[in-house]
């Protein structure tokens, strides 16, 4: 009973090790990956407006991975099929 005892005193000391190491940098990576979104919408709502992309050509070969996020995103907004109809990725 007593290794049991151990060995849970040191997997929680060992969790809140690791939430004092990482806490810094949670709010570097949140606004990371807030960044990150915002660029994929202004880059697909820019293609849906008709705004041209001037780097379309050098991105073009990022399609795969947007789509995947763009499929993400559109069930996370409780839309089962894409809101574009040029934009098909169900």
């Amino acid at each position: 009973m007593k290794i049991h005892q151990i060995r849970q005193w040191f997997n929680k000391a060992g969790q809140a090790l690791e939430e004092v190491y990482n806490a810094p940098y949670r709010a570097a990576i949140a606004r990371a990956k807030r960044e990150e979104d915002d660029l994929f919408m202004l880059l697909v709502f820019s293609e849906v407006m008709g705004v041209p992309n001037p780097a379309a050509y050098y991105t073009l070969e990022l399609q795969p991975l947007l789509l995947e996020r763009f499929h993400e995103w559109h069930q996370r907004m409780g839309m089962e099929h894409s809101p574009l109809d040029n934009f098909r990725c169900c």
